[in-house]
């Protein structure tokens, strides 16, 4: 890890945080994504290499421990910088997503995001299976246009081919649409009234859709939210 050659305090917490991808890698841990791969899918641009050797990296500094089991934790230190993270989020919320541009439109960052923020007390006690279809996105992207999310006893599976159960809600969005209304800049009403998003499905799911999503009001979007681990 390259350094800044001062013993600025600043200049030391620059050291670690700012390595390309570190923020996001640390946002992965405190969301509780522990094991390799479930940290890649949160940051699916980040080759393989450059991620094992940022955790490396964070290793090294004792932010991260990697458990004999191969699962990677934030240590005390890594737990502390949780404040920062969350900042990061609050300032981005604010001041830096009111112009998204089309390479920030990943269809499968928007369902990872969505996966782990259930709310749980408002989803039916039994299987649940959602279907997403997004358009308007990056040529890059378009082979991700379709998504099933199965929501059932407290566990959320996020499937790029059918997993072959009955789907009760079909969601048909404008990725850009959905983003902007998850990030709180336009409210769940606005953006079925603007075409933007479109559900099927029975009259009273479709209604209890933005809450078991956690989509709240404008400018209440997709706050951080982030825990610390135990």
């Amino acid at each position: 890890m390259d350094g800044f050659g001062q013993f600025c305090p600043v200049a030391k917490a620059a050291e670690v945080l700012t390595p390309r991808w570190t923020p996001l890698v640390l946002r992965e841990l405190m969301f509780g994504n522990t094991r390799f791969n479930e940290i890649q899918r949160g940051v699916p641009l980040m080759s393989r290499a450059l991620l094992a050797q940022r955790l490396r990296e964070l290793e090294a500094v004792g932010v991260v421990l990697r458990g004999e089991d191969g699962e990677y934790r934030l240590t005390e230190a890594g737990r502390a910088l949780h404040p920062i993270v969350e900042a990061f989020g609050e300032w981005g919320l604010t001041w830096g997503t009111a112009h998204l541009t089309p390479e920030d439109l990943d269809p499968g960052f928007v369902m990872w995001s969505v996966r782990r923020r259930i709310h749980w007390a408002s989803v039916p006690e039994r299987r649940v299976v959602l279907r997403f279809s997004f358009r308007g996105m990056p040529p890059r992207y378009r082979a991700r246009g379709a998504w099933w999310l199965v929501l059932e006893a407290g566990t959320t599976d996020l499937c790029l081919k059918d997993p072959g159960h009955p789907v009760e809600l079909e969601v048909r969005a404008d990725v850009s649409g959905f983003a902007r209304c998850w990030l709180g800049h336009a409210t769940w009403a606005e953006t079925l009234r603007a075409g933007s998003v479109a559900v099927e499905g029975p009259d009273a799911m479709v209604r209890a859709l933005p809450g078991w999503l956690c989509i709240e009001g404008k400018g209440k979007g997709a706050r951080p939210m982030i825990r610390v681990p135990a």
